[in-house]
């Protein structure tokens, strides 16, 4: 009894001392200095200010390029950071289909051409006998209804003229109609720029309204920011603010911005996965800010920035 008595009052001790020696280790691991951030965030240049997040994008917005029709890609003639001018041919779908009606098409104009000749020779034939049958009227050889008989032959002939000339027509409308549709099949620059990503190749499928776009164009001899504002914070943004941006990591280089406008259509925020089907809760004000002419940084199209507007 006594034996069992000694043994709890050790263990008693010894369960003290290890939770005095637990708490001493979690008072030391709490007392540890925390780590500075491995980079400085940006210090706000205003006494008075608005802190939002901006995306950069190209002068005059990011122009996604998309196809008229769905079909296989037959070649792309630009790669990225290509300058290409309004007009230039980007990518050109496959026309082989297209080609092979063409030709049909140019048979038919053939034909028609040749239906009209015919029928303008069947004119000239009536138009001779016609002649001869009003002589012999004259002569009192014919008779009035073999007169009538032969002009109305004639007006017959004639209308078969116009027929053949309205179906050649058609058929050379048809072809104009079918260049038409080759000219679509080639995918031309609507701006002047740069072309800032290709996600296409040739052989590949494209579709009209897919979720990826075969290629994006922007003009970056001067790029601009899409300033994302929260909505509760609108009221206090004032058309013509002073605004200094910094890029992502570059907190000591401050940016002063110019500014261009405020979007009057407050939107959606999305600036988590840029998924479609992404549920957000917040909407943005959205204000753009140019860059100055003068910038030093390297700037790409696609870069977020930290910003400061003043109020």
């Amino acid at each position: 009894m006594i034996l069992f008595r000694r043994l709890s009052f050790y263990l008693a001790l010894l369960g003290i001392a290890g939770m005095v020696l637990f708490v001493l280790r979690l008072h030391a691991a709490s007392s540890e200095p925390i780590s500075p951030p491995p980079h400085t965030p940006p210090v706000k240049p205003f006494s008075r200010a608005i802190g939002a997040s901006g995306l950069v994008e190209a002068l005059r917005e990011n122009t996604q390029i998309g196809v008229p029709v769905p079909g296989l890609v037959k070649a792309v003639n630009v790669a990225v950071w290509d300058r290409v001018e309004k007009g230039d041919p980007l990518l050109e779908l496959d026309d082989r289909e297209l080609r092979a009606v063409l030709g049909s098409q140019r048979a038919q104009v053939e034909i028609a051409g040749a239906q009209v000749a015919a029928a303008r020779a069947v004119v000239a034939r009536v138009q001779d006998s016609l002649a001869r049958v009003e002589r012999l009227r004259e002569g009192a050889v014919a008779s009035e209804e073999a007169l009538e008989a032969a002009r109305n032959e004639k007006k017959v002939a004639e209308a078969q003229v116009a027929v053949a000339q309205a179906q050649r027509q058609a058929a050379e409308a048809a072809v104009q109609q079918t260049f038409s549709l080759l000219e679509r099949l080639v995918v031309r620059a609507p701006i002047s720029g740069t072309v800032l990503q290709v996600n296409v190749r040739a052989g590949e499928f494209v579709a009209a309204g897919s979720g990826t776009v075969p290629l994006v164009l922007g003009d970056i001899d001067q790029v601009q920011v899409r300033v994302d504002v929260d909505e509760q914070l609108a009221p206090r943004v004032r058309p013509g603010a002073k605004a200094v941006g910094y890029l992502k990591g570059e907190s000591d280089h401050p940016i002063p911005m110019e500014f261009v406008r405020i979007e009057p259509f407050v939107v959606p925020k999305r600036s988590l996965t840029g998924a479609s089907v992404e549920r957000v809760d917040t909407r943005v004000l959205q204000v753009i800010y140019r860059f100055p002419a003068s910038k030093t940084q390297t700037v790409y199209v696609g870069q977020q920035m930290d910003l400061f507007l003043e109020e």
